[in-house]
């Protein structure tokens, strides 16, 4: 149990600072002055500090605000929720499968109460005026329940003990310095990370940690993480695009408390009535999926195998075998791959779908030829008529050059 924690205490922290190692430069700056009145301190110092958390308790309301510059999607969306609906009464997916149910945090603005007891305790529940979705932690056991169909998930064997805890551990950084280091000799020359000013935030002081592209194209204007001066832990974190206007994400506490939850937080009985799904049958697959074996013999069936269901070609890999590559560095770096096929025709989808598709996308020409930029305000694809894909958080010119460079 004591590794288990040590690795926990840098799980928020190491996730900030491995998102930030990857593709930046550390520029020490004093924060400036700002309410509340706080001492100074250097970026790294506040990496530091992010680092050195030892937060394991914790409660608390947050609201996430989620904007991709996307047109509306609520009649599509409400067709695709029929369908789960009705594909969980056919054995399909249950509405209370996790996966399913936090991808509608990816839009729109959500307020979820969470609470965290050490790495064996948690909770998360997802509030829609009078209903409720919870996702709930306690030991072995992983509980989903919504109130909205009446339906419970259950599995077992979540226990965060064993390898993985202790592969974690083994490859963090021993020391807050030490991490703050590992992200200095990681980081490139591509971003600048200052202390910009002190924030209140859900009623606790806090730094603001403000990181920032120093090349152009890329469509990310600047990340800021909330800092709480005396835990260490991050507050609130906002992602703005170039294109202004709202966040693209704006997510933080609006109430916390650093103290431990109830034990009775995190206890769950599945109401009367409830549908209740188990996660894994007896043969250890999941029960409410196919197993791997069936789903491949399904688009046997009707599509000849994975070849045939995506025209000869799996994504991410040509006819001529070529996979994935990437080309540029740090937040400018672009994905691309050759389909192997033509691009889809969107004249050639439903009705609705064909509006949404083409709300998305515009049409570029170039060296490369002509193709479709589908975008958004973070990130932006190019299919070029000849099926080649360049994806990345850039913007539609630096997608065109990337093609026309590549000719």
């Amino acid at each position: 149990m004591a590794e288990t924690r040590k690795a926990s205490r840098y799980v928020v922290p190491f996730a900030v600072a491995g998102v930030a190692a990857a593709t930046i430069g550390l520029v020490p700056a004093l924060a400036a002055s700002g309410d509340p009145d706080l001492p100074e301190i250097t970026a790294q110092q506040l990496i530091e500090k992010i680092a050195a958390s030892d937060t394991q308790t914790l409660s608390g309301t947050f609201k996430v605000t989620t904007d991709l510059g996307l047109p509306s999607v609520a009649g599509l969306a409400d067709s695709f929720m029929d369908g789960a609906a009705s594909g969980a009464a056919g054995g399909g997916t249950p509405s209370t499968d996790p996966t399913e149910m936090l991808t509608k945090l990816i839009s729109g603005s959500h307020t979820l109460r969470v609470a965290a007891d050490g790495p064996d305790r948690q909770k998360l529940t997802i509030l829609d005026g009078s209903d409720e979705y919870s996702l709930i932690h306690n030991g072995d056991d992983v509980w989903a329940y919504d109130s909205k169909s009446n339906e419970v998930f259950h599995e077992k064997g979540a226990s965060s003990e064993g390898p993985a805890g202790e592969k974690a551990d083994k490859e963090l950084p021993g020391t807050p310095k030490e991490l703050a280091d590992e992200v200095l000799k990681a980081a490139g020359d591509t971003t600048s990370i200052t202390v910009g000013g002190t924030a209140t935030v859900a009623g606790r002081d806090a730094y603001q940690l403000v990181i920032k592209p120093k090349q152009s194209g890329s469509t990310v204007d600047s990340v800021k993480i909330a800092v709480d001066a005396k835990t260490g832990t991050p507050l609130k974190f906002t992602l703005a695009s170039v294109e202004g206007g709202k966040p693209v994400i704006d997510a933080g506490f609006t109430k916390v408390d650093f103290g431990k939850p109830a034990a009775s937080t995190f206890d769950f009985k599945a109401p009367k009535g409830a549908k209740v799904t188990e996660g894994l049958n007896e043969d250890g697959e999941p029960e409410h999926r196919k197993a791997p074996k069936d789903v491949e013999k399904d688009l046997e069936k009707e599509f000849g195998g994975l070849d045939g269901l995506f025209g000869g070609a799996m994504p991410g890999a040509s006819s001529d075998g070529q996979g994935m590559n990437v080309i540029g560095e740090g937040w400018t770096t672009i994905a691309t791959y050759d389909t192997g096929a033509k691009a889809p025709k969107t004249d050639e989808a439903p009705k609705e779908v064909q509006g949404f598709l083409d709300s998305l996308g515009d049409e570029v020409n170039g060296k490369f030829g002509s193709g479709t930029v589908f975008k958004t305000k973070i990130v932006n694809a190019l299919m070029t008529d000849d099926g080649k894909v360049y994806v990345g958080a850039v913007t539609k010119q630096a997608l065109v050059d990337a093609a026309n460079a590549a000719k």
